[in-house]
């Protein structure tokens, strides 16, 4: 059986030899910026845009950037709304922290929550985080495919590495989407 090698990004031709391979979005924007195109936005919409470039499709508009927002400084409270727009800060980071212990991060759960939490408080998602502790863990887009393959590696291997973990993604994204099981 031949291993097949992963071509160079530039010398890709048609969609299809695009989709076959692991990309990192560094290497999806050189190949944006060969091709003549607007290399904005995130690893679905470019890949997207690529795709439809090597296939001499009409290219689609890059959605346009989230006007910036008023973020939240300190100092917080339960009560503090969250506004529209609300990137996770430090100073939210620090907030949950402080009122929820030093385990605190923003999981999935958390992330979806303050995405779409504008108009809430910061009381209703302290009530979240804490009625999720035990809620499976959100899907992972397809874009995080590093973290999809290290949910699933350590899963398998509980008792591995992080270098073993490491190694065995290298395998993984150097073989054709075609020639390997799923994350």
């Amino acid at each position: 059986m031949t291993i097949e090698t992963r071509p160079e990004p530039i010398t890709l031709k048609r969609s299809q030899d695009l989709r076959r391979w692991y990309w990192l979005k560094s290497e999806l924007i050189a190949l944006a910026r060969h091709l003549g195109i607007h290399t904005g936005g995130g690893k679905d919409e470019l890949t997207e845009r690529i795709a439809a470039k090597l296939d001499g499709k009409t290219l689609t508009r890059p959605t346009p950037p989230k006007p910036a927002a008023q973020q939240l400084s300190g100092p917080l409270s339960p009560t503090t709304v969250i506004p529209n727009g609300q990137r996770l800060t430090q100073a939210l980071r620090d907030f949950f922290a402080a009122e929820l212990g030093p385990d605190f991060r923003f999981d999935g759960h958390m992330r979806q929550f303050m995405a779409q939490g504008a108009g809430k408080t910061l009381g209703e998602a302290l009530e979240h985080w804490r009625a999720t502790r035990h809620a499976p863990p959100s899907d992972i887009g397809t874009q995080f495919e590093l973290n999809r393959f290290t949910r699933q590696w350590f899963k398998d291997h509980p008792g591995g590495s992080r270098q073993d973990m490491l190694s065995a993604w290298e395998a993984y994204r150097r073989l054709p989407t075609d020639a390997r099981s799923r994350a």
